[in-house]
């Protein structure tokens, strides 16, 4: 069976798994995180799907991803249209100060991205390094990571997102 690497560690440091097995590695671990945050209600007080968050405004998304070297958490800003979409991200320029509220820190704001496909987006997150979702003991630090940051940009969209689709 051919088997991938996913870390750059020494191979003793590091696990190897198909592409199989950490598919379903990264399944398990949304899936906890998905029931772990299911208690948890938006700040409108309404049920919310965290993993699949619906901003309600088309073209911008709440991301979180894990990989072999870190997590992030970000709002994605894809609009086709490259002026629509400077002009969102220069809306939530302006409502910088609300996010550092929320969340205790000040994200990285990234005007111009590209994704794998050479697609060009905007980018407003963050970053934890140093941790491996396929190590299971990061798990923890992982959803510690993900959770309050993400509650906290659910809180920051209550109060921002009637300004934002003005």
């Amino acid at each position: 069976m051919y088997r991938t690497a996913f870390c750059f560690l020494p191979h003793y440091l590091c696990a190897m798994y198909s592409k199989q097995e950490a598919s379903l590695i990264r399944k398990d671990f949304w899936t906890s995180l998905g029931l772990y945050m299911r208690p948890l209600r938006g700040a409108d007080g309404e049920p919310v799907n965290w993993l699949n968050y619906k901003t309600g405004i088309k073209h911008i998304y709440f991301r979180m991803d894990a990989n072999n070297k870190m997590a992030s958490i970000a709002i994605e800003l894809s609009h086709p249209d490259n002026e629509l979409r400077q002009h969102y991200f220069e809306q939530l320029q302006l409502l910088r100060s609300i996010l550092i509220q929320e969340t205790g820190e000040d994200w990285e704001w990234e005007p111009d991205s590209y994704d794998e496909d050479g697609k060009l987006f905007s980018r407003i997150g963050t970053r934890m390094p140093g941790i491996n979702i396929f190590n299971k003991a990061d798990w923890p630090a992982i959803i510690s990571f993900l959770k309050p940051r993400m509650v906290a940009l659910d809180a920051f969209w209550y109060q921002v997102k009637d300004i934002v689709e003005s």
